[in-house]
């Protein structure tokens, strides 16, 4: 890969489009490099490395605000600190499953009254939003 590209190749080669490179500069998660006499901004791999490091965490459900935590914190020697964000964030997703697996339970039971073929008026699904 090469060591200078311009906004539109650090996006291809990060696998994000050119305005999530601005998004993200103007957000402060990279920097907007001086704009040279050329007139065209250059940036290097390391650009594509940060970028990439977003995008993963994002992945992770971290916030931006969260991954502005982390990229201050990397190289720094705190993974006690880093260690804490993921546990934070790692309870935080049991907590969604807990959450999720209460949601298929009551769809799951709402399904099974409409398929019991029992002859109500009303539909089951509708009842049970009616009355809990």
């Amino acid at each position: 890969m090469p060591e200078k590209m311009t906004i539109s190749r650090l996006a291809d080669a990060a696998g994000v489009n050119v305005e999530t490179v601005r998004f993200y500069q103007r957000s402060g998660l990279i920097d907007e490099p001086e704009r040279p006499s050329s007139g065209y901004r250059t940036y290097g791999n390391e650009d594509v490395r940060r970028i990439r490091f977003i995008k993963r965490a994002q992945l992770l459900g971290f916030t931006l605000e969260e991954i502005s935590s982390l990229l201050k914190l990397e190289g720094s020697g705190t993974c006690s600190s880093t260690r804490a964000l993921a546990a934070k964030k790692l309870a935080m997703v049991e907590a969604k499953i807990g959450d999720l697996l209460a949601m298929k339970s009551a769809l799951a039971g709402m399904v099974a009254r409409c398929d019991s073929g029992a002859p109500d008026t009303s539909c089951p699904v509708i009842q049970a939003l009616i009355d809990d």
